[in-house]
């Protein structure tokens, strides 16, 4: 594996001389964040990104990500204007070498919290999500906004988009879904970048939503749809994780084995309800996965792709972008290259 870390362009607060002191570090999983959604990546801003990230030592091993437009999702008339941006993108980043792209599937909205800065016992904070608490609000009111949500919508907007997701079920999800990859895939393949969807975080329907990238079953329906290696998974042990019916480290291995795992993000939560969770430290015994597993997993298929140390706490005062702090991110890569050290000599033994 090849640890590498978010890195969120010049405005990060986080400079990658930090990032390189990290032990272990090799690479940055980035993007360019001042694109409209829908619009296709011009290849003198994509140089651009790429020498700032090599000056530093490192180099851009994900892009992590480039949208997809909720036309492509709701399967508008207007999609293939926006699946063409998005195979022109595609192209322009494989001529830089840029190996993967990480993208989602998710209607509207991102990843989805209830708290940014939840007090654990150690005095920490951290990001969590309460069923509860999330089933009472009402993304429709405009008075609601959470991280991973797109905040240039105004509540006209959304609406409307609402309006046009009545008509997308599960079903029709898939079906437009597959109408992007089948676009797509071939494009990546030529272009030599695998292509690493994001499960749906957290991997069940909300606000009336669907959500399709959510277990075992599902990921493997979406492997079939496109069989191809550069049609492949961002195996997220957070996202995935906070199903206590998704057993995270078996999904791994068995992706892994097929050859359809291009990415790892390793997170880890613990289960606070059937669908509530709080995020935790990346250490085994604070959170509901086991982390040696995951490595297990991982050196089982003999994983070689980049892996990032997903979502963090807020430690030592620390202050900024929830979940994007420096500290608790290097305790966890260093954590989970320790693990990866120690399985890789335990089996030479």
């Amino acid at each position: 594996m090849e640890m590498g870390f978010r890195w969120y362009g010049k405005t990060d607060s986080i400079p990658l001389e930090y990032i390189r002191q990290i032990p272990g570090m090799k690479g940055i999983i980035t993007a360019i964040y001042d694109i409209p959604v829908g619009e296709s990546w011009p290849l003198e801003k994509i140089i651009d990104l790429k020498n700032t990230v090599e000056q530093s030592g490192l180099h851009i091993s994900v892009i992590e990500s480039v949208p997809v437009h909720e036309d492509i999702k709701i399967g508008l008339p207007s999609r293939d204007k926006y699946i063409e941006n998005y195979k022109e993108t595609i192209r322009n980043l494989g001529k830089v070498g840029i190996p993967v792209v990480c993208y989602n599937f998710m209607p509207i909205f991102d990843w989805t919290r209830s708290s940014l800065d939840y007090r654990l016992p150690d005095g920490s904070t951290a990001l969590i999500f309460e069923e509860e608490v999330v089933g009472k609000m009402d993304p429709l009111t405009g008075e609601l906004s959470l991280p991973g949500w797109d905040s240039s919508y105004k509540k006209e907007e959304l609406q409307k988009l609402f309006d046009h997701y009545k008509k997308v079920d599960e079903e029709k999800l898939w079906e437009n879904l597959s109408y992007f990859l089948k676009e797509i895939i071939p494009v990546a393949e030529e272009a030599n970048v695998k292509l690493a969807i994001h499960p749906d975080d957290p991997p069940w329907n909300i606000f009336g939503l669907p959500r399709i990238i959510t277990n075992k079953e599902n990921l493997e329906r979406f492997i079939s749809i496109v069989d191809s290696p550069y049609n492949g998974i961002t195996m997220c042990s957070g996202s995935l994780g906070s199903d206590p019916n998704n057993d995270f480290p078996e999904m791994l291995r068995y992706f892994g084995m097929k050859g359809r795992v291009n990415f790892v993000h390793a997170r880890n939560v613990k289960h606070t309800g059937p669908k509530s969770f709080q995020e935790s430290a990346h250490v085994s015994e604070y959170g509901s996965i086991d982390m040696y597993e995951v490595i297990r997993a991982m050196k089982d298929f003999e994983y070689t792709g980049p892996i990032r140390p997903d979502h963090g706490r807020m430690i030592w005062g620390e202050k900024g972008k929830p979940g994007y702090g420096l500290y608790d991110r290097a305790l966890g890569a260093t954590y989970l290259i320790g693990l990866w050290e120690a399985e890789n000599k335990s089996r030479k033994i």
